[in-house]
């Protein structure tokens, strides 16, 4: 057989399938969309499981792709063993309802020996042990030796999960020979040695499982196949295990590179490699296909990844940001078929780099909080961290459970998981017990799932703002009625309606209903998940009756807000990507008839100079009155021309895409001005960071920008007025205001650091002494910290040997604060210790260094009994 890489082994697999009539679609996002079973995608039939249910229609019955895929049960064995990895691509080829087990079966077998040219008499077969028809085919019709076929039972050969489609399964083996064997006389196909390995796995489902267990026969059976990428490049290859794959070889290679480390030289620094090299390829994609970095969901995953691998970096003697590079190696080794990532790569790189940045100094200080929890353990003769402490170390720190796991392991100790578990229950249960049922007009799903029991209605909203309809359905508290009068909040559903259902980030239209005997005001509208568009209504006169004729009509004046605010959108993301590179993609948005926000992925703040170049770049386009076209084509088309697609979001075979002259060019559902210079002017409000790698900026247009220019005209009278100048010189008055203010402070610094030394020669003739020490308190009115400081430096300067306790109240403020020489520290005082308990006594709390603390409270009326248990607590602390 042909020695082949495995970029070659994807193309060969595809260009396959595509000449048996299947259509080759790209990787689908490691994002599922509209799934909430799956975090990541983890499967290549994950992404298509809404044509096999029937849910959706496949845009061909013979579909083959290569899809990424995350795994993470088993990420703590990641490294240790050479055959755990979290991110593969899965080749498979899948039917729905067309061929069956005679095609799927003669062209695997076509694969594997004609293009792949793997020898026969290495390859074996299993199928499910009742499976005679599977039997009969592969022998008689693809012509493989009856002795090469292994039945099995239903644990191996057949695909269920609970109720619903199922099937028996045939894998394909291959013998990597005796060598690799377990060497016992029954070693055969199925052993758990590494001898035979499954690469191929068809799935034959042609059954329906119902809920008595049944099993029925589906009238048109589909076929699902899925073979690992990474494990038949090993076989082509020669190879044992996925790191020694010639594209993830490569990325390896970075990183011992990197790490001045050679792979094979031990097994510590062998799991190190491993660790990397496998999360660096998962975070590179999940980057790419959009998951930003979180505390929760597939975000913590991407973090998770990232700080394992960062650590093991740390234990290559890496201590500096490294992993954004190896991304380099990771996207040359899979950009023939993967070309975005080439596009995303300063956005991939740069995320990897800051949040690298970000785990250095969460290690550094969970490190030495973890030091002193393992220091109290070794004391007390424990070998279990407590789950409250490891819970601390992960909400106050933010250092991972499964990193405090890990790094205690190494020293010989556990960690109380179903403690950190059960405070992680309590601190979620806290938080849900915070957030109030806000539902008033009836949107929860399980209340909108009765609207799909109406005809649904036909929307108009592109062509026209008003039509004429009929009454299909009235929902009040929560049932269906005949009728409502006047004052009664119904949501109802018509016939036909040009109100715009909320949706893409668009608001829902508002506007007016009338009947022959009442008129109903829109307040909202609501699309539903299958596209049907349901009213939020009050009946304002008369009364309205289910089946009666109306007239719709929305508010025109707010539906052009809304539409030159969506136009601009797309401006502004054009301009965007133009301005601050390709990576920019839409992370969200909100259009109303005010304002428009938004959110988008990119690393850092956008610099004041390209937000000024963005905003007049969406202005120009504006003047420029460029034709807005919306047109509905087939997705293929669509993306010929251009058309950039909202990330992640999954597309039917026919689309609308809006076109803004030849600057912009997206698919879109919203409603859109007719040109650009419907737009008026544009006007950036502000851009700010939501959370790591996700911007946002709000704007307004037309009157919105009038209304922001008339708030800013107020705000500078205002000014004007209070700084006692002229609007046109508040600039300048403002500035001499600052320096005056900056002078006077200067003096007044000056003047208590006087005080502060003429106060300390006071104080010191007071001190208390214990065996050589000095102690020196104090209770100051209204004097800051920074005073306070000065003054504890004079104390010690004069007294040598000893500690200043000094207290202090501005307004409702209580300050504490503490400091020791060195002489005094070496004889045992800790002021963190000191005024840690002190500040009890003031309602407060703080704590600090041996040499140096301070804390805050609130109770003015026991400041003086705080600094006398501070006293008290030091002169014990002198040995």
């Amino acid at each position: 057989m042909e020695k082949l890489g495995l970029n070659e082994i994807r193309e060969k697999y595809l260009s396959f399938f595509e000449s048996k009539g299947h259509l080759r679609l790209p990787s689908f996002s490691l994002v599922p969309q509209n799934d909430k079973s799956l975090l990541l995608i983890n499967a290549g039939m994950a992404p298509l499981k809404p044509y096999f249910t029937g849910q959706e229609t496949p845009p061909r019955k013979r579909v083959t792709t290569c899809q990424k895929c995350i795994r993470t049960p088993d990420i703590e064995s990641v490294g240790k063993t050479a055959r755990h990895g979290t991110y593969f691509e899965m080749l498979g080829n899948f039917s729905f309802g067309d061929y069956f087990k005679n095609e799927a079966t003669s062209w695997a077998w076509e694969f594997c020996t004609e293009v792949l040219k793997l020898p026969v008499d290495k390859l074996w077969v299993t199928i499910y042990q009742d499976d005679d028809e599977a039997f009969d085919i592969w022998t008689k019709k693809v012509g493989v030796a009856p002795d090469r076929i292994v039945r099995m039972g239903k644990e191996d050969n057949f695909w269920e999960i609970g109720q619903g489609p199922c099937g028996p399964c045939s894998e394909i083996y291959f013998d990597r020979g005796e060598e690799n064997g377990c060497g016992k006389p029954d070693c055969k196909v199925g052993c758990e040695c590494d001898r035979y390995v499954e690469f191929w796995n068809l799935v034959f489902t042609q059954f329906d499982k119902d809920e008595n267990g049944n099993y029925n026969r589906l009238a048109h059976p589909n076929i699902d196949t899925g073979m690992g990428l990474e494990r038949l490049a090993c076989i082509m290859q020669g190879v044992s295990n996925i790191f020694e794959v010639d594209t993830v070889r490569n990325i390896m290679k970075k990183v011992s590179e990197i790490a001045n480390v050679k792979y094979g030289d031990s097994d510590r620094t062998d799991v190190s490699l491993r660790v990397i090299t496998d999360h660096i390829r998962s975070t590179t994609f999940m980057i790419s296909d959009g998951v930003k970095i979180a505390n929760e969901g597939r975000g913590y995953v991407l973090k998770r990844l990232l700080r394992r691998a960062a650590r093991h970096g740390k234990l290559l003697g890496i201590n500096e940001p490294f992993l954004y590079k190896v991304c380099d190696t990771v996207i040359e080794e899979n950009k023939s078929a993967y070309p975005e990532l080439v596009s995303k790569k300063d956005y991939i790189k740069k995320t990897i780099e800051l949040e690298e940045i970000s785990f250095a100094r969460t290690v550094d200080e969970g490190m030495a909080i973890l030091d002193t929890y393992t220091a109290e353990l070794k004391e007390k003769g424990e070998d279990t961290l407590s789950g409250e402490k490891a819970f601390k170390l992960s909400d106050t720190y933010g250092f991972p459970i499964d990193l405090t796991v890990e790094i205690l392991e190494e020293g010989g100790f556990k960690v109380d998981v179903d403690g950190f578990n059960k405070n992680v229950e309590i601190q979620r249960t806290r938080s849900r017990d915070a957030i109030k049922d806000a539902d008033v007009l009836g949107w929860k799903d399980e209340l909108l799932e009765k609207f799909a029991t109406l005809p649904k209605p036909e929307f108009v909203g592109y062509e026209t703002l008003e039509c004429d309809a009929e009454v299909l359905g009235i929902f009040k508290d929560n049932d269906f009625v005949d009728s409502a009068s006047a004052g009664d909040s119904v949501t109802v559903v018509v016939s036909k309606t040009p109100f715009y259902g909320e949706g893409g980030g668009q608001v829902g239209d508002t506007g007016v209903i009338t009947t022959e005997n009442g008129s109903i005001e829109v307040v909202d509208a609501k699309k539903l998940r299958d596209g049907r568009i349901i009213l939020a209504c009050k009946v304002s006169e008369g009364n309205v009756l289910k089946g009666e004729n109306c007239h719709c009509t929305v508010d025109k004046a707010r539906r052009k807000s809304i539409a030159a605010n969506h136009s601009a959108t797309h401006l502004l993301q054009e301009a965007l990507r133009e301005v601050v590179g390709d990576h920019v993609e839409q992370a969200g948005s909100y259009v109303n008839d005010e304002r428009l926000r938004f959110d988008f992925s990119h690393y850092e703040a956008v610099k004041p100079e390209e937000l000024e170049k963005v905003e007049k770049i969406v202005n120009e386009k504006i003047f420029e009155a460029l034709d807005i076209t919306c047109a509905e084509m087939p997705v293929e088309e669509a993306k010929k021309l251009g058309a950039m697609a909202l990330f992640g979001e999954k597309y039917g075979n026919i689309v609308r895409v809006v076109k803004m002259g030849d600057f912009s060019v997206e698919f879109c559902g919203g409603t859109h001005a007719k040109n650009t210079a419907d737009i008026g002017i544009f006007k950036i409000l502000s851009e700010s960071g939501i959370a790591a790698g996700t911007r946002r900026i709000e704007a307004a247009t037309s009157l919105g920008v009038l209304k922001y220019l008339e708030e800013k005209e107020h705000i500078i009278n205002e000014t004007a007025k209070a700084l006692k100048s002229n609007p046109s010189e508040i600039a300048h008055k403002a500035a001499a205001v600052t320096e005056e203010l900056k002078q006077t402070k200067n003096e007044l610094s000056k003047l208590k650091a006087e005080m502060a030394k003429s106060g300390a020669d006071d104080l010191v003739k007071n001190a208390v002494e214990k065996d050589g020490i000095k102690i020196v308190s104090a209770v100051l009115e209204d004097v800051d910290i920074d005073a306070m400081r000065t003054m504890g430096d004079n104390i010690k300067s004069q007294i040598g040997d000893g500690a200043a306790v000094l207290a202090s109240s501005t307004g409702d403020k209580v300050t504490l604060f503490v400091t020791a020489t060195k002489s005094a520290v070496a004889r045992g005082m800790h002021c963190g210790n000191i005024v840690k308990e002190a500040a009890v006594i003031v309602g407060g709390r703080g704590g600090g260094r041996p040499d140096f603390a301070q804390a805050g409270g609130k109770d003015k009326a026991n400041i003086a009994k705080a600094v006398e248990k501070a006293v008290e607590i030091a002169l014990g602390q002198i040995k």
